[in-house]
């Protein structure tokens, strides 16, 4: 493997070697969604999508049931549950690894019980104070996003005095919480958090700082794809048709320590990694 920072020294994660940056993809089973809202009308329209991302190379299924773009509004848990909870059962029972994007403890109990291996938690379980308690009796690894705030608010909360600092200060608070309340440090994984109290500029210091972000000792997980700073970086403002550029930042990612690239594109970022991978010096 290269000499430059590529993962943390954690073998495997979630039961998955990180030999090679992971691709997780993303499956929203939402209605206002920032890219992807009402791709996927019902749990079969979403079973569908979600075995079609695992044939095309997804290493996780990531689902969600509420949007957590800017300005969203919260979704009630059973509601986000009765989402999910068909097309997680359906997914874990065809063998995929399946994460859930929830900040809810009622909806990650729910979904454990589904067949869901990995809990993916935007507010790095802040927002549910039972939720730490619940994995840490489930043993389940689990992802510790950045934000400030929520989704309503979270814009209004993008200054800081040293951005990449701060960031990792209140990532291993975070962290360092999740220990304590008995989380096994070898089950947690770090996100960034792009896009969630940062703005366009901020983004693109906090990708370009990645290398320090792995000195924190967990797999790092990245989430550029098809956000409007990639776009805005690209000029191109429909979401949808970000995919080219978000596999160049889910590249670079790569490059300088991503350990898990969550991605819409998971046939696109998988070719390329693979051609990324076996052109890097042994």
């Amino acid at each position: 493997m290269p000499d430059h920072p590529t993962q943390p020294a954690v073998p495997h994660w979630a039961g998955l070697p990180l030999t090679t940056p992971l691709v997780m993809g993303i499956l929203n089973v939402t209605p206002d969604s920032f890219s992807d809202g009402g791709a996927n009308p019902d749990p079969a329209a979403a079973i569908a999508h979600g075995l079609a991302l695992r044939a095309s190379g997804a290493d996780i299924i990531d689902i969600g049931g509420e949007s957590t773009r800017p300005g969203a509004t919260p979704v009630p848990p059973d509601i986000e549950a009765a989402r999910i909870i068909p097309v997680i059962r359906a997914l874990a029972d065809a063998g995929a690894v399946v994460s859930v994007d929830t900040r809810n403890a009622a909806t990650m109990a729910a979904a454990l019980d589904a067949g869901a291996a990995i809990i993916n938690d935007v507010s790095a379980l802040r927002h549910d104070h039972r939720s730490t308690r619940l994995l840490a009796d489930r043993g389940c690894p689990v992802i510790l996003m950045h934000m400030r705030g929520t989704p309503a608010t979270m814009n209004c909360q993008a200054h800081y005095a040293d951005l990449l600092a701060e960031v990792i200060d209140e990532l291993a608070a975070r962290r360092d919480a999740a220990i304590a309340a008995g989380i096994a440090p070898a089950a947690i994984a770090l996100d960034p958090g792009f896009g969630f109290a940062k703005i366009a500029d901020q983004n693109i210091a906090l990708l370009r700082g990645l290398d320090r972000l792995c000195a924190l000792g967990h797999p790092l997980v990245v989430g550029v794809s098809r956000k409007r700073f990639i776009g805005d970086i690209a000029r191109v403002p429909e979401p949808a048709a970000r995919d080219p550029a978000s596999l160049a930042a889910a590249l670079f990612a790569a490059r300088h320590g991503a350990a898990i690239l969550r991605v819409h594109d998971v046939a696109g970022t998988a070719q390329a990694l693979r051609v990324w991978h076996a052109l890097e010096p042994a």
